[in-house]
């Protein structure tokens, strides 16, 4: 419990340095920070537990009304004077985590734009049922606060404190364990916000490397190596770019056992022109989150180690660029990937399942894992069938996706299943080799890219896939972001792990 303490202790420190946002948890509030009260009530607005905490002549003020305010709103604000409020934030008698997750983050978007930067959240309250409740409203309130202003000369300079008081206040553990998750889903959503121009492999495997401070193994595999050990699918896709291409790995080791790890693997295209398949230019400057799912399963591990998870998990990314340069591979190219099995090139722009082909068979090899997920933005198709609500899932193993689904629901980081059958498979059957790497009849374009990866898993180990071509960057904003990277998956693979694999 000590050593939790001084972590935590250090811990906020590098944490709140970074922030918009700093959460300072008291005993009672300070007296020069008196001002924009917010209490919790419930959904009528009940406010007589508050009596005690405000002067007499305010509660009769806000008393007053209440009874023509619109109550159909869950937060209300009454200006007390020019420099003080009292906010009440109303709670359903159920709720589900993510939606008070995203009533903290409804908070932060009220007040994100005036002149107030001081709250003061007072956690006595009756609807309070769970310390774990104010964690997750502050969890929702400091993910929408993620801003990517790394490149602006002017920057907003606004910085919110929000003191905490009561008998209701997260314990340390769980407020180091919101705090890591933030971290690494802030981490992630940087990694997918950087151009094109400045996170290219060379760099974002020097990125990778630097989280070996925090306790994890990293191990870096550059070309000569990857030509080596035969990756020449993943080799493939990065040959026609100056920078290079690189197998990532990254082990944490929460356990003192030597018990089969649990393993996540992810595409790391940091930019993906299309190859000599090239692209339309209308919107490639999108391009440059064709890497999310790596820098999901990057944020993932980094926010293990600052939890100190106890599980035995391995994060493994491979790290290209796709560019049409001289030396680019071409359609009608036949590579032979790490498993031993033969892929025609029919379209370069298929380019994310080659990354993951020799990536999967060597996690699967290398590791034995319990499971392996991977992640990708994969597929255009995958929005036409599921838009921006769902990530899809396809799995072999009808408890991992069980697993998945419920975690989903329970973070807001929603999957849902789609098929894969044998006559899917057939459709990515090449006549001169083993296979091709898209489907030309046409159709099912998510499933057959599902089915392509699947016939890499060599040894029957359960395995899922979630393509997040979907999700993984919003241009108007969602609950939990503002736009722009969503860091999609790290709070749903937390969870999953939390829930069923420590």
């Amino acid at each position: 419990m000590l050593f939790l303490l001084i972590y935590s202790i250090i811990y906020q420190r590098l944490y709140l340095k970074f922030m918009s946002v700093k959460i300072i948890y008291k005993n009672t509030i300070p007296k020069s920070n008196s001002n924009n009260l917010v209490f919790f009530v419930d959904e009528n607005f009940n406010i007589n537990h508050i009596n005690r905490q405000i002067a007499k002549t305010e509660f009769s003020f806000v008393s007053d009304l209440l009874k023509i305010k619109d109550k159909n709103k869950q937060i209300i604000s009454f200006d007390i004077s020019a420099k003080k409020k009292i906010i009440l934030v109303s709670i359903k008698k159920n709720f589900q985590t993510h939606e008070i997750e995203n009533l903290g983050a409804r908070f932060y978007n009220n007040f994100e734009n005036i002149k107030i930067n001081t709250f003061n959240i007072s956690t006595d309250s009756k609807v309070i049922k769970s310390k774990m409740f104010i964690g997750n409203f502050l969890h929702g309130l400091k993910l929408k606060s993620y801003k990517f202003d790394k490149y602006k000369t002017t920057k907003e300079k606004k910085n919110i404190t929000i003191y905490v008081t009561g008998k209701n206040k997260p314990p340390i553990t769980n407020q180091i364990k919101f705090k890591a998750i933030e971290d690494g889903t802030f981490f992630a959503r940087d990694l997918v916000s950087e151009p094109g121009n400045i996170l290219h492999p060379d760099e974002y495997s020097k990125r990778i490397k630097q989280l070996s401070k925090f306790g994890l193994k990293i191990s870096i595999y550059d070309e000569k190596k990857l030509k080596k050990m035969n990756m020449n699918t993943l080799l493939g896709v990065g040959q026609g770019s100056i920078r290079g291409s690189y197998l990532v790995t990254m082990e944490w080791k929460g356990l003192k056992n030597n018990s089969r790890p649990i393993t996540f693997v992810g595409k790391g295209v940091c930019f993906d022109t299309g190859g000599i398949s090239l692209k339309p230019a209308k919107f490639m400057e999108d391009m440059t989150y064709d890497m999310a799912g790596s820098a999901t399963v990057v944020g993932l591990m980094k926010s293990l180690a600052l939890r100190k998870a106890k599980v035995n998990a391995v994060g493994v990314v491979g790290l290209v660029e796709n560019m049409p340069g001289g030396n680019a591979q071409r359609p009608g190219d036949i590579v032979k990937s790490y498993s031993g099995k033969t892929v025609e090139i029919l379209n370069t722009d298929a380019e994310g399942r080659l990354v993951l082909a020799d990536a999967l068979t060597y996690t699967e090899e290398k590791y034995k894992p319990k499971f392996i997920v991977d992640l990708a933005t994969l597929t255009g198709a995958i929005i036409v069938s599921l838009g921006s609500e769902y990530a899809g899932l396809f799995s072999n193993d009808d408890k991992l996706s069980k697993q998945l689904i419920e975690v989903g629901e329970q973070t807001g980081e929603k999957v849902w299943r789609m098929p894969l059958n044998n006559n899917f498979d057939k459709l990515i059957d090449s006549k001169n080799a083993d296979m091709q790497n898209i489907n030309y009849v046409g159709g099912a374009g998510s499933t057959t890219a599902a089915q392509f990866l699947q016939r890499f898993i060599l040894n029957k180990t359960p395995w899922a896939h979630l393509d997040i071509a979907g999700m993984a960057f919003s241009k108007y904003g969602g609950a939990l972001n503002s736009g722009g990277a969503t860091g999609f998956g790290v709070r749903l693979l937390n969870k999953l792990i939390e829930d069923d694999y420590e």
